[in-house]
């Protein structure tokens, strides 16, 4: 493994739980991958990753369009928290162009971005026969498919969640006609406080916002508790670039995975879940479909009355879903 280059808490402050992480730093990506020999690790292409949990256990989350690793905090707590700390390992990080990642000059594309994944992979030592189980929602999903059709020799398991195989052709890959209309409210939004108001409303469904979190001891709507919680990641982060944001955009329009490639993927990892919700503004549930018809072996699970944030809305549920992905893989794995 490389050296890491280390970050302190001050200069790139967390959401996670310090007492929990392993190590965190930066994985200089082109130096590694020979595009940079003689720069600077520090003034090239890097990612912003963290690791909690010291498990056998090792998981691999992977963002949503313009999100940072921070969207995952409650998964991340709820793995590492389970059976005393000692189950799992869990793996965050920041995609190129957000975050406390590197904006690299050029296009972005799914397959590059997981490129930059199997890197950083590589340079923390994760690198063993089907040891990973890799979780992506939305755009996350279409890297974890690129991910997983360059090393499947390596992978235990794959949630899908919320995302598409794709298609060559841009305009198939638009949102639906809502989805676009909320998107474009968010890029004119005046102030921090009014572009979350609508990411509320494009994430989840309006009758459950409405609804009071019943796990929220101030008795607030769902609405309140995920606008604070929101807010809060969006001030902790560092604020995207807007190159960052349209390059990840132009990525996702243009993912693309053959047919051939997720059969292969279907027939190399031993257990594939794909999850959509039927209240989703950002995809379509046939979006999912396609994927299980490309995947016969996966497992398709719908849920009712959930929008896009699937892991916000539903975070207990989609942490029970996790697990058992990850039980039913080691069975699977032990059977052959």
């Amino acid at each position: 493994m490389a050296a890491s280059i280390t970050v302190s808490s001050e200069d790139f402050p967390t959401i996670f739980d310090p007492e929990t992480c392993t190590r965190k730093g930066f994985c200089p990506v082109y130096h590694l991958q020979g595009k940079g020999q003689r720069a600077d690790p520090c003034e090239t292409h890097t990612l912003y990753y963290e690791q909690h949990g010291t498990g056998p256990t090792r998981v691999v989350f992977v963002n949503g369009l313009n999100t940072t690793l921070f969207a995952w905090n409650y998964q991340l707590k709820a793995l590492v928290d389970r059976d005393g700390g000692e189950e799992y390992s869990v793996l965050a990080f920041d995609s190129r162009g957000v975050g406390y990642s590197g904006y690299p000059a050029g296009r972005y594309t799914t397959s590059a971005m997981a490129e930059d994944v199997i890197t950083l992979l590589d340079f923390i030592g994760w690198t063993g026969k089907h040891e990973l189980h890799l979780a992506g929602t939305s755009f996350g999903g279409m890297i974890v498919q690129e991910v997983a059709s360059r090393i499947p020799d390596r992978i235990a398991s794959l949630v899908l969640a919320v995302t598409t195989l794709g298609s060559r052709h841009v305009w198939n890959n638009l949102p639906p006609w809502k989805g676009i209309k909320f998107l474009l409210r968010i890029a004119i939004a005046s102030s921090l406080e009014k572009k979350v108001a609508v990411v509320m409303e494009m994430l989840f469904p309006m009758s459950w916002l409405a609804q009071i979190d019943e796990n929220d001891t101030a008795k607030r709507t769902n609405r309140e508790v995920q606008m604070n919680n929101e807010l809060r990641r969006e001030m902790l982060s560092k604020k995207q670039r807007l190159i960052g944001s349209l390059s990840q955009s132009c990525a996702a329009l243009t993912h693309h995975l053959s047919l051939k490639r997720l059969r292969m993927i279907s027939r190399t990892v031993p257990k594939i879940v794909i999850l959509g919700g039927n209240e989703d503004n950002l995809m379509r549930f046939s979006d999912s479909q396609k994927l299980k018809d490309a995947m016969p072996e996966a497992e398709l699970v719908r849920w009712k009355e959930t929008g896009h944030g699937i892991h916000f809305q539903r975070p207990q549920d989609f942490h029970e879903l996790l697990v058992r992905t990850h039980q039913e893989a080691k069975a699977l794995m032990q059977m052959e």
